[in-house]
């Protein structure tokens, strides 16, 4: 067990705003109500899944909504509490530790502070290691865990818990719930044993986070050989440097969607176009796809290196694209079916950014 202080959380922040390819709401937001939760309750209990009882219960809690409505209707950190206690309600059974469905943006944070609410801890793991736009697209899908019962809980005090069939049905019922609270609301699901959690999750991803946060942070000091240090560990690469001449974006099916293009600095007969559904999703350079789902695209200021999300992506801005490699966890049983860029409406074959 380790404790989670103040003075980590600009690491963690910035790990979790690169993992959330640029979704996952913006996690500055959630860093403040993590913050606030330490003044109040103290340093935060982080452990992992070796140092809980199998029989523990664990549960994910999340925000659910679009990016481009989170920016504007800022969460009042009382519904994710909310949305635990009805759903610990609901299966009669008490809540020992809390655990991140996905680390990248808002939910790598959110469920820190609730954590820390609760009096529980916060377990290293979690169900993506990057931010994904729907609730079925888990490792924890991949291991046969249902994502329910879960509950749904806004601001104002309303609270619906509700059990599904299968998983993706689930992200249907629960996009339906959030387009009609307003898109911006608390999600507790995926409950599981530590026993379960342990042959589905993916391990220290919060630590991987704070990592990936802490390279990331010395390519912005501009350290020597920090993006050589940076794409080591991540098994990345630079796919793209240019400028954005193109953006098509609008909130639609409980969804930000768009398009962004992108020409190079130094021949604008080249472009790139990555197209949205909350994150960075698939990236297509000459009619040729150059990043699929699930690896990971990353857009950064070609100055600062901050890490750039879909809601704030504009005409002009200069900017650095970066692919990396998902989690090994992933490649396992219908992983494409899941994950895939066909599970997104794509008509293009996965092309994996390492072997």
């Amino acid at each position: 067990m380790r404790k989670l202080a103040s003075d980590a959380l600009d690491q963690l922040t910035l790990g979790a705003t690169l993992l959330g390819t640029g979704g996952g709401g913006d996690p500055f937001i959630a860093k403040l109500m993590v913050q606030q939760a330490i003044e109040d309750f103290g340093p935060i209990d982080i452990v992992d899944l070796d140092e809980l009882d199998d029989s523990a219960q664990l549960v994910t809690v999340a925000v659910v909504g679009a990016p481009t409505v989170i920016i504007e209707k800022v969460p009042s950190g009382r519904e994710f509490t909310d949305a635990v206690r009805a759903l610990a309600s609901y299966m009669g059974r008490k809540i020992d530790a809390i655990m991140p469905v996905e680390v990248g943006g808002m939910n790598t944070l959110i469920p820190l502070a609730v954590a820390a609410e609760l009096g529980v801890p916060c377990v290293d793991a979690d169900g993506m290691r990057r931010a994904f736009p729907q609730i079925e697209m888990t490792t924890f899908t991949l291991g046969g865990l249902t994502s329910s019962p879960m509950s749904l809980a806004d601001e104002k005090g309303n609270r619906v818990a509700f059990e599904t069939t299968t998983n993706l049905m689930g992200e249907k019922l629960v996009r339906g719930s959030a387009m009609m609270l307003g898109l911006a609301n608390a999600l507790a699901s995926y409950p599981m044993t530590v026993a379960q959690a342990k042959t589905a999750a993916i391990s220290g991803s919060m630590q991987y986070c704070s990592d990936v946060g802490g390279l990331l942070r010395d390519v912005q000091r501009q350290e020597e050989n920090a993006w050589d240090r940076f794409l080591e560990f991540t098994e990345g690469r630079i796919i793209f440097e240019g400028k954005i001449i193109d953006v098509d974006r609008r909130t639609t099916t409980g969804f930000a969607r768009g398009t962004v293009t992108i020409e190079d600095f130094a021949d604008p007969t080249r472009t790139m176009r990555i197209e949205i559904q909350n994150e960075l999703l698939l990236a297509i350079e000459d009619g040729r796809p150059v990043v699929t789902p699930p690896d990971l695209i990353c857009m950064l200021d070609f100055e600062t290196a901050d890490p750039i999300t879909t809601e704030t992506i504009a005409y002009g801005q200069r900017v650095r694209i970066l692919g990396l490699p998902c989690a090994d966890e992933w490649k396992r049983g219908a992983w494409l079916d899941v994950v895939g860029p066909a599970a997104f409406g794509y008509d293009v074959d996965y092309v994996p950014l390492k072997g």
